[in-house]
């Protein structure tokens, strides 16, 4: 028995099939896999190279950091759910060679880590700075992912073997490893393959990672050294009486998605209870208007713990040095993806949609070949002095390869499965959960067809129309998501308006005997609003950003006067704003025209007399944040000064 009011609905169940995720989906199978597959099969990204050598085909040393067999691990997953949508049988032969490769590089007894197998004087889980737990996670993930889609038991057997001996080593209370599950993207693995092959000792040593927290003194060990600890690594405070969300972003959200896959299989009431105090504190005090997360790349806990790439305290929120990793983003999806279908409830939706559409999407260019691992929503030329060996995360512009390479893989394969989060089957029918054009062919709990067609411009139109193409002849209850941005919606069957609560933020239920060829007519009026902050963030008082739908967006330099800078921008607050779908600029956006002032008086000092400015108004446009940044080094605000006349 699984403790969630939703169920996911199958891999390649739902298919794209026109407009803006179809084009996404269309660019990763065309552009972005093969683009990231030379990479990392070759010797810039050395990903495979690692994989050769340990199998001895090939000579050589490792290289690439030492959590780069995750990133392959996560490309393969990608690329499983390609072949999962498209029955290229060529990808499939592709995956199978890397398969090979890594079996023959894993060891008699499992191990399977090439940063540890290629070193010589280092040992197997001597120091959780060598990330052999986040390799290990995303290893059972993608297996797990290629057993489901394919149904063949290569990769998942490497994956069973793997994860045995982990229980070997780590189910057993040894001091050595009580604090080493560092990185914990391993508890989400855990369940995953406690899910394919229903043995419960992968989900008991989840939750032995789990309960691991908070029980040990926080001091450097042996197993430590190299690395921060406590909050940084979530290890200070029990996640049960946890209410804050601390240190590393990525570490935190990957830790809380896997605690919500634990509890899914167990039903324990004091883990949801943690994890609902945790998505409130991330969401509402502790993330950007793009649904960005981990506003510092340095920075301190509430307990004065060093942390790195995360969160700090509640309403920092800075715009130029805004880290934001694209992981951190995606994992906040992630987390949210898992709490909606143990609650139901769409407001954990939203949070998903806000990311996929900015601070997901923002990590990788319009053409697909190009990555930002930091996501500010700020930019201004010469705040970010990049040198490739030092600073391999906060570049001023987007790169064609990162040497930390977690980000891309993370955003392509959740491009290639989003389709899956489009629909959920729930116990009284189905649940529409994110709108685009597609066809979905599944089933309901009864194990009766449901099979319907969406049609739509969204996210730039907010008309929706969806038709029934076949369903059983018993009544059953379709549920819209009414997103947590619309102001007014509406709602009709076969063109005659229905009489049901249209709260947004909500879910509207029409439950009825539905017919083949039923059409149900959605329309969320999509008004450009402007967005302030809380009162608390300091650091965007008396400043607004531009919201349309789910969309965020921004204003970069290259639609500004030449040498203007980002600083001297400030909104006109009376100006009209209007919505122009440009179907040929940036790979079809829709921009916002509307008027800006410009400063003139700016002064250099750090502190001035000031009088009242001098201002010049220009009439421009506002692009998305998610495609800022593609045409050419550029500096850029989401929030801009307001001035009301």
């Amino acid at each position: 028995m699984t403790h969630t009011k939703l169920k996911s609905i199958g891999i390649g169940e739902c298919n794209w099939t026109e407009g803006f995720w179809a084009d996404k989906f269309k660019m990763a199978e065309e552009v972005m896999v093969p683009y990231m597959g030379d990479l990392l099969c070759g010797d810039i990204g050395h990903a495979l190279n690692n994989f050769k050598i340990a199998a001895g085909l090939k000579e050589g040393e490792h290289k690439g950091m030492f959590w780069h067999d995750g990133d392959f691990y996560k490309f393969i997953e990608a690329k499983t759910y390609i072949y999962a949508y498209t029955k290229n049988a060529k990808l499939l032969s592709e995956i199978d060679e890397f398969i090979s490769i890594i079996s023959q590089a894993q060891e008699e007894d499992g191990y399977l880590q090439t940063q540890i197998q290629l070193r010589e004087n280092v040992d197997r889980y001597e120091n959780r700075k060598y990330h052999e737990m986040y390799n290990t996670g995303h290893l059972l993930i993608s297996a797990c992912t290629h057993h489901k889609v394919t149904g063949k038991d290569n990769f998942l057997n490497i994956a069973i073997k793997h994860a045995d001996l982990l229980h070997t080593i780590f189910m057993p209370e040894t001091k050595h490893y009580a604090r080493f599950g560092f990185n914990q993207t391993q508890i989400m693995g855990l369940v995953e393959l406690y899910r394919s092959v229903g043995d419960v000792k992968y989900l008991r040593l989840a939750e032995k990672f789990i309960n691991n927290r908070g029980k040990y003194e926080v001091k450097h060990d042996s197993t430590t050294i190299g690395y921060p600890i406590g909050d940084m690594v979530q290890e200070r405070t029990p996640l049960r009486e946890s209410k804050e969300a601390v240190g590393h972003a990525v570490l935190a959200l990957y830790y809380y998605a896997g605690a919500a896959d634990v509890y899914s299989e167990t039903g324990e009431k004091a883990l949801i209870n943690a994890l609902d105090l945790l998505w409130n504190n991330v969401t509402q005090k502790k993330m950007y208007v793009t649904g960005a997360v981990g506003q510092a790349h340095y920075g301190a806990s509430t307990n004065l713990d060093m942390i790195e790439e995360g969160f700090i305290d509640a309403y920092m929120m800075p715009n130029m040095t805004a880290y934001n990793e694209t992981c951190a983003n995606l994992c906040n999806a992630m987390f949210s993806y898992r709490m909606f279908g143990i609650h139901g409830e769409s407001k954990y939706m939203d949070i998903i949609e806000l990311v996929l559409y900015n601070s997901g999407l923002s990590g990788i260019s319009v053409g697909g070949k190009e990555y930002f691992y930091a996501n500010p929503l700020r930019m201004v030329n010469n705040t970010r002095n990049y040198n490739a060996h030092e600073n391999v995360t906060e570049t001023p512009d987007r790169e064609p390869y990162l040497e930390c390479f977690c980000c891309p893989p993370n955003l392509v394969r959740t491009i290639a499965k989003v389709s899956g989060w489009a629909y959920s089957i729930t116990n009284a029918g189905v649940s529409i959960n994110l709108y685009g054009a597609n066809t979905l062919k599944s089933k309901l709990l009864d194990d009766s067809l449901i099979q319907l067609t969406q049609e739509t411009n969204y996210p730039w139109n907010g008309h929706i129309r969806i038709k029934v193409d076949k369903c059983k002849n018993e009544p059953f209850e379709m549920a819209f998501r009414i997103p947590n941005w619309v102001k007014t919606a509406s709602i009709k069957v076969n063109e005659e308006p229905i009489s049901v609560e249209m709260i947004s933020g909500t879910f509207a239920r029409i439950k009825r005997v539905w017919k083949k060829g039923d059409i149900v007519i959605l329309d969320f009026p999509m008004e450009i609003n402007l967005v302030e902050g809380h009162s608390r963030i300091e650091e965007v008082r008396n400043q607004i950003a531009i919201k349309r739908g789910p969309i965020v967006y921004c204003i970069e330099s290259p639609d500004l006067p030449k040498n203007t800078e980002i600083l001297s921008v400030y909104f006109n607050g009376d100006a009209v704003l209007e919505e122009e779908y440009e179907s040929n600029f940036l790979g079809g956006i829709s921009i916002i025209k509307g008027e800006v002032l410009l400063r003139k008086d700016s002064s250099e000092g750090m502190y001035n007399t000031v009088t009242k400015p001098v201002w010049e108004p220009f009439k421009t446009k506002f692009v998305p944040y998610f495609a800022w940044s593609n045409r050419g080094q550029a500096e850029m605000t989401v929030f801009m000064p307001v001035v009301w006349r």
